[in-house]
Order: C-alpha cells, then structure tokens, then sequence
C-alpha cells in the first residue's frame, strides 16, 4: 500500500460528512458515495472528492473504504449487494466499519470479504456531530494491532482519541455498551423528569440540583437542555437510532447468556415512541413522550 492510499467513504450524514471532510484535509484522494445526502456529496466534491456509481466501483478504485451508516443492514447491503464492495474487493482492500452495528454481522462479514482477500476493521464512533466535524471523535477500534498500525493515520484524521479494544468485533462491542449507557440515561432521565413534576419538582430545579453534583454528566447537560430550554438541537441522536442499538444490546446479551433486564426496559421507551410514529425525534424528547404516558406536557410544565 502506498504512503497515502486511496480512500472510499460511504454513509456523509451527521457523523459521516464530518469524518470525510477531515480525511479530505489530510491529503488522501477520497472517492464517496451517499445516495441520500446530496448536499454532503456537494460539500465534498467541492473539497476535491469524486463521486463513485457504486459501492462495487468504489472498490474497484480504492485501497481502503470506510463506511459510517445507520445499522447492519444497511452495511450488509454495501458490501454484499450485486453492486457491493465484494463485487468489486480484491486482495489486500482494508474495508474500516464505524457504523453501530450488530457484531455478529460484523464478523460474518469479515468472512466473506476475507474470501476476496480483503480485511475488515471495526472502528465505531463515540462524542456529537460538532466533534465529527472538529474531528475529534473517539474510535473504539477492533482487529489486530498490525492492521491497526496501517489504518492508523487514516483514523487520527478524524479521532482525538484512539482506543485498540481488542480483536475484530471488539469496537463494536465496546459501543454497544456505550450506547446501552447512554440511552439508558435517557430513559432514566425521562422518568426522573416526569416523576419529578407530577410530584411538585420542575425540570429547572432538577437540573439545578443534579447538574453540579457527582450524578452530572455531559449527557445529563444535552439532555436537560433540551427538557429546560427546549433545544431540539442539544442532542442530535433520533429515537430510531437508540431503539436500533438497544435492540443489538439486547441480541448481544441473548447470545451470551447474560440477564439484560435494565437493557430491555429501556428499550420499550424508544420502541413505544417509533411505534407512535415519532422516530426521527432526538433522545432527549423522549422526555416528552414519557410525560404524554403520564397526563403531563412537560414543555407547559417547564414554562
């Protein structure tokens, strides 16, 4: 492989288009693909990108792909499709999956692209969109330590932080578990709020109390900027993401054998808002859902 491989990029929404964009500034020629993100598409090629037909193309073309979608299955698609990166891998293709995604998939997708000699990295994502675009996230990184020194000054382009957590699988595993934290919070969250309220507490005064103490969090101050000030913008992560990735915990645990109750009563909250239609709110409106369960607005109890 040469100093500075060619790099394909698939998936430019909120964490992709950031990610790209600063791969872009480091000097690598970059080929992307994102049938739904026009406007990301047109922000780099500006910056010097060219656009693939297709996954299969992008392969064909370049030394290493990183995809950054919503779920398995849609990676599962890229890479297994007529017009997938199999069809077009050939031997010594570094295929780098920053998607949460399930890791039983993960690992049977390293199989079939092992089969046209390609590799599979796992580097799944942690922080916000404003990170993404600072490229200061941090990588959760799975696979041997080899591979990872090769893929590594791709990664620092857009990592402030890079974690090695173990073999193939591993990073995703590790955001998983990530994921089940956070989203756990918001359900927390969601039912403290309310609770609070219906028995004479506001949001403000919770917020107040909470914030400063060792219970504060960055997630608990995105959150409550949302229940309190009403930013829709403080915490950009949808219902239909944190429902999907409750729904991997919840796989994981089953494949291991582990009692997952705090994982599963989470998950009906984000299950019950999609259900009602509304999952393309961000987490932190959850707060709101959980308060129409229980008679309350909490926007009108906040005001």
């Amino acid at each position: 492989m040469n100093d500075k491989p060619i790099i394909g990029f698939i998936g430019l929404g909120l964490m992709g288009h950031g990610i790209a964009k600063n791969i872009c500034k480091g000097g690598y020629e970059m080929w992307i693909r994102d049938p739904f993100n026009r406007a990301s598409v047109e922000s780099l090629l500006s910056m010097g990108a060219h656009e693939a037909v297709s996954p299969k193309d992008m392969a064909e073309k370049c030394d290493v792909i990183q995809i950054c979608l919503p779920s398995s299955q849609h990676v599962e698609s890229v890479v297994r499709g007529d017009d997938g990166i199999i069809a077009g891998a050939r031997s010594g293709l570094i295929v780098i999956d920053a998607s949460t995604a399930d890791p039983g998939s993960t690992a049977n997708l390293a199989i079939e692209l092992s089969e046209k000699g390609a590799r599979l990295v796992d580097a799944p994502l942690g922080r916000t969109p404003k990170e993404a675009e600072e490229g200061k996230l941090d990588a959760m990184v799975g696979c041997d330590m080899e591979l990872l020194e090769i893929v590594r000054p791709i990664i620092e382009c857009w990592a402030g932080s890079i974690t090695h957590v173990g073999p193939l699988g591993s990073g995703h595993k590790m955001k998983l578990l990530m994921n089940f934290i956070g989203m756990s919070y918001g359900a927390l969250f969601s039912e403290a709020v309310v609770l609070g309220a219906k028995v004479g507490i506001s949001p403000n005064v919770i917020r107040e109390v909470i914030g400063p103490s060792r219970m504060g969090n960055g997630f608990f101050d995105t959150f409550m900027r949302y229940v309190v000030d009403r930013d829709r913008d403080a915490h950009k992560f949808t219902i239909a993401n944190a429902a999907k990735d409750l729904r991997y915990v919840t796989s994981m645990a089953a494949e291991a054998q582990v009692v997952s109750i705090m994982a599963s009563a989470a998950r009906h909250y984000y299950a019950h808002v999609e259900a009602i239609g509304r999952a393309t709110d961000f987490v932190p409106m959850l707060s709101d859902h959980v308060g129409a369960l229980n008679g309350l607005n909490l926007a009108e109890t906040v005001r």
